[in-house]
């Protein structure tokens, strides 16, 4: 039976400790007089847990007082000691943490982090923790020195730039901002601020520089020594135009086509046309159009003149078919001479009743088709070339 009682109380301390949200505070934190601190209180988000008020409590005397009170309504701040530098967290579920700025010494005290949740069968669930602020009169660390400019400590001359000097400590923090000199002489005093700003940086601001920060509390500080460098924009742009003139190899060819354009091809894939003559050039595409154009060109006349030749040897043998027909139609026997790659034959005009057509010299052997129609056949008396088409009449053919 005792067994079974220290099960059940067993179990109902692990729901108890696991099952409900838990704060997390530390114990104890430091800040710096007229600095900011953070004072952590975060905890783990539990579903079927909704958080609904949140205060801050700080121990003055022997009772504690409310100075930040989070409800339905917003935030509100309760003693006018902290308005304008007191803010508790709320982007990030879970992490209510207080944040104070420009502490003083009567700051330092107990301060306590409560949280209320509704928990999902309706009820309410409180847990709070105390932890202890804190204040010191911290003394300066040693600054360190950063550029905003991606250059680094090299920058090219006309650039705006500005070099920080930051530390760590009470405030207020003095900074300032030497300069050293050559021959073993004294640093210059360049400015007496954390920021010093080159606008714009030139050539003669060059030089190795650092930084010196001191507080109310603990001696001065320096920083390490820095070399600052600007350089000249011109001995940049020389230096970027020369050097791909000392590694490239250019490969020149000059056009047989005109002698005033050099054609000129770059290892690095450009190619152009230069002019002989300063101040003209002509783009590559305009060199591609032009041959495009020439080669359209010489197309289109090639394909008309092919065109013409046919159509006049289609003439010349519808002539023939036409003087067929009509000597058919008359009964009469007739003699039609086509002549190709030649001349008209020598025998009497009287004998030729057709029409000779030719459209080439006379260099060629005569070829001639003699068509006898007698209205019922046609004889072929002789053969001709495979490259031609003779047309016989219309009527009863016998071969």
């Amino acid at each position: 039976m005792g067994i079974l009682l220290g099960l059940l109380l067993l179990g109902h301390l692990t729901v108890d400790t696991y099952g409900r949200p838990i704060l997390e505070v530390p114990e104890s934190i430091t800040g710096p007089w007229k600095g900011d601190v953070n004072i952590p209180c975060t905890y783990g988000p539990l579903q079927g847990y909704t958080q609904v008020l949140v205060k801050w409590l700080v121990q003055r005397g022997s009772d504690p007082v409310t100075i930040f009170l989070r409800d339905s309504s917003g935030d509100h701040i309760q003693q006018a000691k902290y308005q304008g530098r007191l803010h508790v967290n709320q982007k990030v579920p879970g992490d209510v943490s207080l944040q104070l700025s420009t502490l003083e010494m009567d700051d330092q005290s107990h301060y306590t982090c409560e949280v209320t949740w509704q928990t999902p069968d309706g009820n309410q669930v409180v847990r709070d923790k105390i932890t202890e602020l804190r204040v010191r009169k911290l003394s300066v660390s040693k600054p360190t020195v950063t550029t905003g400019s991606g250059y680094g400590f090299t920058v090219p001359q006309g650039m705006r730039i500005s070099l920080q000097c930051q530390a760590r400590g009470s405030p207020p923090i003095s900074y300032i901002w030497y300069k050293e000199q050559t021959n073993n002489q004294e640093p210059i005093k360049v400015a007496t601020l954390s920021t010093l700003l080159f606008k714009p940086a030139m050539v003669a601001d060059s030089g190795s520089y650092f930084c010196t920060a001191k507080g109310r509390v603990g001696s001065e500080q320096h920083s390490d020594i820095v070399k600052f460098v600007v350089k000249d924009s011109s001995k940049l742009l020389k230096t970027k135009t020369e050097a791909p003139t000392t590694m490239r190899h250019p490969l020149k060819a000059t056009s047989t086509v005109k002698q005033s354009w050099d054609w000129t091809t770059d290892v690095d894939g450009y190619h152009g046309a230069t002019s002989a003559g300063p101040g003209k050039s002509l783009p590559i595409f305009a060199i591609i159009l032009i041959i495009s154009l020439c080669c359209m060109v010489v197309f289109t006349m090639a394909y008309i003149m092919l065109c013409r030749k046919t159509s006049q040897q289609e003439h010349v043998y519808e002539a023939a078919r036409v003087h067929a027909r009509e000597a058919n139609d008359s009964g009469d026997t007739m003699r039609v001479a086509i002549f190709a790659s030649g001349c008209p034959s020598d025998e009497p005009a009287s004998q030729n009743l057709g029409n000779n057509y030719s459209d080439e010299p006379c260099i060629g052997q005569e070829y001639q088709i003699i068509a006898q129609i007698n209205g019922d056949y046609a004889c072929l008396l002789d053969t001709v070339p495979l490259d031609y088409e003779f047309l016989a009449t219309e009527g009863k053919t016998a071969c």
